[in-house]
């Protein structure tokens, strides 16, 4: 077979705040309803409530001193490193985000320059055809710039990209709605290069869908739910059924869409790194997936765990690492976070080694899913 171009991860690296935040933090809450109505059952039922459909014990925050572009240098610093590259052969820095710099209490975005212009100057990197972009694309961000750098290395572009993703989620939730106990912070990189090869390896296939005509708004910004809450602030608002309905729908064919296109089952899956935004959303879907392929439900058994990284347990899903129990959902930031805590053998009784097939899948605002098949080289 001839060699052809193919686009490979070399390199890995991510920022895990260490400030950790129970559920027992937001027993202090007041919460009110989305018609404004204060939630008068005892606000421990609520978040056991919450605990029950999402799975989260606990999230992370980042310092007040570190913002977005400061957790995603730290992650790319860490995936240069990771990749033994020098830092000035870079064609390519995408940072993928949602809303910034935040600054801690006062819910302002602060996106100008670029975020990947940030982390370029904190990389000190002088070449100026290194050219720093940043994609918003919601939770699939990170994957969508994953496809975006494989896209210009096989036009011939493009030779080595870095490909970021960072949220401070904790500064622009509502902290009168009970949403505001999903939502986390954190930061993960990786370095993407072009490598020849006469065997398919790397980035296989990916596919990404937009649907607008009714689900464009299942995230939007809005005022606090508190009607006594006086700062004009705009605060990161769901449709939670609508998306959990619209993600059980749609995310189980486009990630059966992506194996198509790879000329693969789901049964080459060695490892599903999926965005992690519920819990119980997750579950189902892996089990829908299973469905489209026949396979029997009992390989879905799941276990409660609680933090791999500190405390090693028994893991969720043999081909679905879940870390959402202790990290929370930090949006785009989440499958880079997952790929390298794996990378790194830091997920308990998870591990990958070279020919395996793993797909990264996402599903976010917009509404946008995405799904990319890459073979370990």
């Amino acid at each position: 077979m001839a060699k052809r171009l193919y686009s490979i991860i070399t390199g890995t690296g991510s920022y895990v705040p260490k400030k950790v935040i129970k559920n027992s933090y937001f027993e202090k809450n007041e919460f009110y309803d989305e018609k404004r109505q204060k939630i008068e059952k005892p606000i421990k039922d609520t978040i056991d409530s919450l605990y029950e459909i999402t799975g989260i014990k606990e999230r992370r925050y980042a310092p007040d001193k570190l913002q977005t572009s400061h957790m995603g240098y730290i992650a790319a610093k860490k995936a240069i490193d990771a990749a033994q590259i020098d830092k000035e052969t870079l064609d390519l820095i995408i940072f993928t985000h949602n809303f910034g710099d935040l600054v801690p209490g006062m819910n302002r975005i602060d996106q100008m320059p670029t975020m990947a212009s940030r982390v370029k100057k904190r990389l000190k990197i002088e070449n100026p055809y290194c050219v720093a972009k940043d994609i918003i694309f919601g939770c699939p961000g990170w994957i969508e710039g994953l496809i975006h750098a494989n896209d210009l290395i096989q036009l011939g572009k493009i030779k080595k990209a870095l490909v970021i993703a960072g949220e401070t989620l904790s500064r622009i939730s509502d902290p009168h709605d009970r949403d505001t106990m999903i939502y986390a912070d954190g930061a993960g990189a990786a370095v993407i290069e072009a490598t020849m090869s006469n065997k398919p390896v790397g980035v296989l296939s990916d596919v990404t869908v937009t649907h607008t005509l009714i689900e464009a708004f299942y995230l939007y910004m809005e005022e606090s739910y508190n009607p006594g809450y006086q700062q004009p602030d705009l605060f990161m608002k769901m449709k939670g059924k609508k998306i959990y309905l619209y993600a059980l729908q749609n995310v189980p064919k486009i990630v059966k869409e992506s194996l198509d296109k790879a000329g693969l089952k789901f049964s080459h899956v060695k490892k599903l790194l999926i965005h992690q935004a519920n819990e119980k959303m997750d579950r189902k879907i892996l089990d829908k997936l299973f469905n489209l392929y026949n396979h029997k439900k009992e390989t879905t058994i799941f276990h409660k765990i609680t933090d791999p990284v500190k405390q090693p347990e028994k893991v969720s899903y043999d081909v679905m690492p879940m870390t959402i129990s202790y990290l929370g959902n930090n949006s785009a930031a989440t499958v880079p976070v997952l790929l390298d805590l794996l990378y790194r053998k830091k997920l308990n009784g998870h591990s990958v080694h070279s020919g395996d097939v793993l797909v990264f899948a996402a599903v976010g605002a917009g509404m946008s899913i995405n799904s990319v098949v890459y073979k370990l080289p």
